[in-house]
Formats: C-alpha cells, structure tokens, sequence
C-alpha cells in the first residue's frame, strides 16, 4: 500500500475495529472492501428492543475522556444523539446491603483507607493504613492487579472493590489480570513509589491538575449499537463494500500483494487488516505469519450473558443511582446489575410506563452458570434483584444475550505478547491487526488500535508502537472486533 494510501484493502471483520479501520481507510484514499463472516455488522455492539423499548444488548457506553469514540460518532453523524447517564452514581452489592460506590480510588485501588470506609471491615481498612510502613514492592516488567494491590493493601481491597471493577470489564480474575495492560497508569506510579497509596494519590492529583470536565462516559440515544451502523453507512457512502456471510478461509502473500480466500473466490488486495478476534486471527496468520497465529492461539477469553428485564413502572421504586456491582466473593450469581432506565434518560423519556434493568453473568472460568437455559438465567437474575433491592415484580418481558468468547484475557506478560505478534506481523508489507485483543476492550480502545494498523500499512508505526508500550486504558463499555 502506497504512503498516500492509495491501492484496494481487504479487511476482514466488521466489529467496530474493522469498521474504523475502513473509514479512516477510505478518508486517506484506499479502496476498501469489508468482509464479514456473520449476518450483521458491530461484534459486540448491538441494539434491540424490549417491551418496544430500544435498548442496548451489547456494551452500552464509551469512555469520553478519550477522544477517539465520541469523535467517530460525530464524524458519522450522530452528533446530535451523544447522551451522558442521566446519573453517575451507582453501588455495591456486598456484604448483604447496597453501598454507595466508594470515591477517591483508581480501579479500586484507594489513595486512603478512608476512601473505602462503609464497604470494608474495620480489619480491612487498618490494613490499607500499612501500606506507607511496607518495604517496596517492585512490579517488575508486569504484575497482576491483585496479587500487587492485596500485598500492599490486603485481600480485602481486591476482593471486595478492586474484583468486581475489573470483572466487569474483562469478566476475568483480578489476581491473573495484569496490571499494565488494565491498569496502566496504576503500574507507571507503582514504578515509581514506596507506597500504592501515595502512587493513587499522586494520580489523582494528576487529574486534577489536567482539570478534564465533562462526562467520564458517553452513550447514544437509541444504544450504543447505533455506532457501528452509522460508520457502515459512512463507509457506504464513501464508496467502501461491506460483504455480509462472507467467511475468510485464509490469506496468501502474492507477488506485491494478497490474496484473501473467500468461500467461493479469491479477492486480490495490496493490503489487509485483520481485524478479527485472536482464535480467528490465528487460523487466517498461520501460513502467512505462523509466529503471530501461535501468539493469538494462546489467548483465552471469558463468556458472559446479559439478562434484560423490563417492568410496568407502576409501584415500582429503585435505589438511586445507575445500579450496582457485586463482589464475587459474596457468592452471588449476577455480577451487576444495570437500572437501564435510570442510567440513560432517553430510554426513561421514550418509555415512561416501563423500567427496564439488565444484569450480566460469567465470568472467565464459570461454565457452569452459562450452560443453563435462559430462562434460568432469568430466574436466578430475579432472585439476585429480590435480595439486592426487594424487587419482587413479574417483568413483562425478558431477554438473554449471550457472548460467548465475548471477553479476550490481559493476562501477565500480555503487552509483551501483542508486542511479539505485531513485530512478527510487521516483518510482511501490507498486513495489520487490530481490535480488542490488543490495547483494551473498550470501544476508543478498538478504534485506537485500528487508525494505529492503518498508520502502519502506511510506514508509520507509531501509533502501533505507541499503543504497545501505553495500552489504552479500558475503564467501561467493552466492545469487540
């Protein structure tokens, strides 16, 4: 592909990634063909309906205090349709009572032991206070979350704050998550303090000093799941193909490009993205770049499903707030629970004789709660809500969406691991990757990681190399390829 990005690319996966790998594509002059093994556009994005109320079914907001998102957004002509939540407080399910969701931590890490005060036992927050008298802990090249924070803070810090945050953006084990890859910022401080305590501290008035205004995150009337059709529209526009049931077989170096097999052809390319998730990425590199496909074969993912419950409004009172997270260590079966029609007002605008709620379910190793019928999961999703906050209703609607390897794992070592499959990536002309099993989950995540491939077709690996070193940090939302 020629630096003025001129030339045909293929790129193989319409999630959010491949659809922002198209659209910058096309805004720097390449002719783009998309292609798409399922029946529709977004991954993990996806809007549907409940009760005729429009709701997200997938991930249902976007960090904004990155740009990349909300800038895509309105590049697509959703501008006038960008929401904050209606709130931005929400709770804890643990230890048998709702608890405000505590202030002043970075991922559940607390810069004092007052910061937890209410959530923690009196045992737990005298731990936090030993963390300026500890010895240094060093992080070396990377760390788990859990394993750094529960020496310097104690197991109740992890298992009661810092788990259920991580678990609902990755639905993975805090004490094997690694901490540079989740929680970068968290790991630069650790680098350089005695104590966690002082590093959270320090951040924080990072942040202050930054003085960042306006809504941490962002949804869209309508769902998030409108994004990905609005920039398939755009590539439309702009003169993009996007080829739905179009299963990719397998990719070839040809002369000075690639041949990319289809079921029933060969599509001929001077480039290629492969914006697609790590086990499929895998069966496309392993002949082309066999090193890179062993990398993205090693990968594991989580499951999970969201329950969405819609209710008459009618002598129905919620909890304040966008809902509540739940520790796993109470032993409950939902994870979370989201008050949808709390959290977004145009869903409570749009419909005001319903509410509606979602919780979600699985994390990685938990098999056995995804295997039942969804109507189980209904059932024990009611059962979680009637103990949390006494809702005892019949819902008059109910729906389960499943993901299943919905979640890639950042595991220890993880930065180090897409640093090699990128490097063996790098070594052929015309071929990048992106997506969510790279830089973070979340949705500026994804689009990062796909304008950086782009970049690089084009000789810059900057963005690429930028990205390996400082991850994106993935705070909400999670997306997908």
């Amino acid at each position: 592909m020629s630096a003025t990005g001129t030339g045909h690319v293929v790129v193989i996966g319409a999630g959010i990634a491949g659809l922002a790998a198209a659209h910058r594509l096309l805004q720097r002059g390449a002719r783009v063909t998309v292609l798409e093994a399922s029946e529709r556009v977004g991954g993990k994005l996806l809007s549907g309906e409940i009760a005729g109320a429009r709701v997200d079914l997938g991930a249902e907001s976007m960090l904004a205090r990155r740009p990349e998102a909300v800038a895509l957004a309105r590049e697509t002509g959703l501008a006038d349709r960008l929401r904050p939540p209606a709130t931005a407080t929400a709770s804890l399910w643990t230890r048998g009572a709702l608890r405000p969701m505590p202030k002043g931590h970075v991922m559940g890490v607390p810069g004092t032991a007052a910061a937890l005060s209410g959530v923690l036992s009196d045992e737990g927050l005298a731990r936090i206070e030993r963390d300026a008298d500890l010895p240094r802990t060093e992080v070396g090249d990377d760390v788990a979350v859990g394993e750094y924070v529960a020496a310097r803070l104690g197991r109740e810090v992890v298992d009661r704050l810092v788990e259920p945050l991580l678990g609902g953006v990755y639905a993975g084990d805090a004490y094997r998550i690694s901490m540079r890859s989740a929680v970068p910022q968290l790991f630069q401080a650790a680098q350089t303090h005695d104590s966690l305590t002082q590093a959270v501290r320090e951040i924080q008035a990072k942040a202050a000093a930054n003085q960042q205004t306006g809504p941490v995150f962002m949804g869209i009337e309508g769902g998030v799941g409108s994004l990905p059709l609005a920039v398939a529209e755009s590539v439309r526009e702009r003169g993009g193909e996007i080829r739905l049931h179009s299963p990719v077989h397998g990719l070839r170096r040809a002369g000075e490009g690639w041949e990319v097999f289809v079921d029933d052809y060969t599509e001929e390319a001077d480039a290629v993205v492969v914006a697609a998730p790590a086990h499929d990425a895998a069966r496309l590199l392993s002949e082309p770049v066999p090193d890179a496909a062993a990398e993205l074969r090693a990968v594991e993912y989580a499951s999970m499903a969201l329950i969405t419950l819609a209710y008459r409004r009618f002598g129905i009172t919620l909890p304040e707030g966008s809902g509540f997270l739940v520790p796993p260590v109470d032993g409950r079966t939902i994870k979370a629970s989201t008050f949808a029609s709390q959290k977004w007002g145009w869903i409570a605008d749009e419909n005001p004789d319903l509410l509606v709620l979602r919780t979600s379910v699985g994390r990685q190793g938990e098999t056995e709660i995804l295997q039942r019928e969804d109507a189980d999961l209904v059932e024990v999703s009611r059962r979680d809500l009637e103990a949390a906050i006494g809702l005892d209703a019949t819902p008059v609607e109910t729906r389960v969406t499943r993901w299943n390897d919905g979640l890639p794992q950042y595991p220890v070592g993880h930065h180090a691991r897409v640093a090699r499959i990128r490097e063996h990536v790098g070594k052929l002309p015309g071929l990048a990757v992106c997506g969510a099993v790279y830089d973070g989950v979340g949705i500026p995540a994804c689009i990062a990681s796909a304008y950086a491939a782009v970049d690089q077709l084009q000789g810059d690996r900057r963005g690429v190399e930028e990205l390996t070193t400082n991850p994106v940090q993935s705070l909400h939302g999670g997306a997908g390829e």
